[in-house]
């Protein structure tokens, strides 16, 4: 379980947060999250996804980045505030060369700072203790697809498809892949 002011370093994939609440702070209302975005960031197969249970928010705090929302991608700049309600597809990137500061929340909190608490932990797994880069092939699809099955409640994937993932999760556990 995530705690204020704990750091989750997802630097391979280009991001960064700092838990601003969590949801043992809010007694799972919300989670709170600062968000530094590395230039570049998901601009090469972003995890499009729904929290089919959960709004989200984001308030562009500074620079200028995308978000994936409804089917087009919809320009972002310091001060805009987007909510994307249950159940939308979404997902974001950061197309420039600076890095994008972000707050973000999750209303309600469910499992969501376990979820990224886990990504750091595929992270060590795939990237050699994120020592190395980051590179999407089949060993780190098996890995997410586990994480991915896991955080149903939370995460759904839409691209890649969400039957890939399942699947691909299926596999992992028969081959008794873990993080």
């Amino acid at each position: 379980m995530a705690t204020k002011g704990q750091i989750l370093d997802m630097t391979p994939v280009g991001m960064k947060f700092t838990v601003l609440q969590a949801s043992a702070d809010t007694l799972g209302k919300s989670l709170e999250l600062h968000w530094e975005l590395l230039p570049g960031c998901n601009m090469h197969d972003p995890l499009v996804h729904i929290h089919p249970d959960a709004i989200e928010t984001y308030e562009i705090l500074e620079g200028e980045m995308e978000f994936y929302i409804h089917d087009k991608w919809v320009p972002a700049r310091q001060g805009d505030q987007l909510t994307v309600p249950k159940g939308v597809t979404h997902c974001f990137r950061n197309p420039t060369a600076k890095i994008v500061r972000v707050l973000n929340t999750h209303q309600p909190a469910l499992h969501m700072e376990n979820y990224f608490e886990d990504v750091c932990k595929v992270l060590d797994k795939v990237t050699d203790n994120r020592r190395k880069d980051f590179q999407m092939n089949l060993r780190t699809m098996l890995y997410m697809s586990v994480l991915m099955n896991k955080y149903r409640a939370e995460i759904i994937a839409k691209n890649p498809p969400d039957m890939a993932i399942k699947t691909l999760g299926w596999i992992a556990k028969r081959l008794g892949i873990t993080y």
